[in-house]
């Protein structure tokens, strides 16, 4: 089995990994800081607005189960596109909407994913979403890792 990788940013990395962990070929995810200036960043660091990484999600996915096309459609329809640096109550460059391609078909396949959206007119407003390469991803503290698994479970342990 061939594993490839997939790097998205859709706003708080919680629900957006909760949303890829759903999908079966999704073999594993872990969420992070990516595209910023900062070596080792943390979240407070992240939160300060001067390091310039988005709250990301790194996928370990297998092509044969699902592919890049299909995991870039529950990209585009777990967020807003639209909205510069937020998704709904969170606001800050951290949020914005960004695919960080790994490779030139990871790229192209992205490119033609947002031009196709476009052209559909879903949207009133224009597509904000970067499509940028994919640079270092630094891990993000353990507490935030299946975050909404963890409360989940949580929840109904009391």
């Amino acid at each position: 089995m061939e594993i490839q990788k997939a790097i998205f940013a859709a706003g708080c990395f919680w629900g957006v990994e909760a949303n890829f962990r759903e999908i079966e070929g999704v073999i594993s995810t872990r969420v992070g800081y990516t595209g910023g200036s900062f070596s080792k960043p943390t979240y407070k660091d992240v939160c300060s607005y001067k390091t310039g990484h988005a709250e990301a999600i790194e996928i370990a996915f297998d092509p044969l189960k699902v592919t890049y096309d299909e995991l870039l459609d529950v990209f585009w329809s777990i967020h807003d596109p639209t909205t510069l640096n937020r998704q709904g109550p969170d606001i800050g460059t951290q949020y914005r909407s960004a695919i960080f391609y790994i490779n030139s078909e990871q790229k192209e396949k992205a490119l033609n994913s947002k031009t196709r959206l476009e052209a559909s007119k879903r949207y009133k407003r224009a597509i904000v979403t970067q499509i940028v390469s994919a640079s270092d991803f630094w891990e993000a503290e353990e507490y935030h890792q299946q975050y909404v698994e963890k409360r989940k479970n949580k929840i109904f342990t009391h």
